[in-house]
């Protein structure tokens, strides 16, 4: 039989493809249901937290970032902790990346603070000599847009049964309606405000705007163990 499919080199191609399938399959899918379920205590993003995603993918920061640290030492060593693919239960689309023209930022809200971040993005030379990433200051006027974010959320609850507003349930966050989420989104913005420690975000922030800045940073707080609610 083996001598035959050797001398037969389309038949040994399809047989080496069925039992080469077989295998992958056997190896993958038990993983697929493990996988798809959140990590022990995985919060879902809140309003805010998702229109700073949603300021991450607009600016295209997945061009240069990823968000995905593999099990190499070097990586774990220099980004944290390797990622588990329960952490991006609730991640839609995922922002794994595929270039690190600057560095891995899954685990940016464990390392770094609003206020670094409010500096970097406004100079990324000031506390980085010689970073090739542009400046963002446009960020800093432009007011974000809450009621796309609140209707990704409520989207995120209602279609893909994220744990928004589930009693008793240690994953869950309040998103409420959408003056309670409102509310929740100025308070939650109110002390990213207060740590960036950026005169020009607390001026239009006490004026009663909210900007893509202070959006951006807390999603960035978000990507950590901050998810993780002990």
């Amino acid at each position: 039989m083996f001598a035959w499919l050797e001398k037969n080199p389309f038949f040994f191609t399809i047989a080496f493809v069925i039992v080469f399938s077989i295998a992958g399959l056997v190896q993958i899918i038990p993983d697929f249901r493990k996988s798809a379920q959140p990590i022990e205590g995985l919060r879902p993003l809140s309003v805010l937290e998702t229109a700073g995603r949603d300021v991450y993918m607009k600016e295209g920061c997945y061009n240069c970032h990823s968000q995905l640290i593999r099990e190499f030492k070097s990586e774990v060593m220099r980004y944290g902790m390797y990622s588990l693919s329960g952490e991006y239960a609730y991640d839609r689309p995922f922002l794994w990346g595929s270039k690190r023209t600057g560095p891995d930022l899954h685990r940016i809200g464990d390392r770094s603070s609003s206020d670094w971040h409010a500096n970097h993005m406004y100079d990324p030379n000031s506390v980085v000599p010689r970073s090739i990433m542009p400046a963002y200051k446009h960020l800093y006027n432009k007011e974000v847009d809450f009621e796309t974010a609140y209707a990704e959320a409520l989207t995120q609850k209602i279609v893909f049964k994220v744990p928004y507003d589930v009693p008793n349930l240690k994953t869950s966050m309040k998103l409420g309606t959408i003056d309670e989420a409102r509310e929740q989104f100025k308070a939650d913005a109110a002390i990213v405000v207060e740590e960036m420690k950026h005169t020009q975000t607390a001026e239009m922030f006490s004026s009663g705007k909210i900007t893509e800045i202070v959006a951006l940073i807390a999603y960035l707080n978000s990507l950590g163990s901050s998810r993780i609610v002990k």
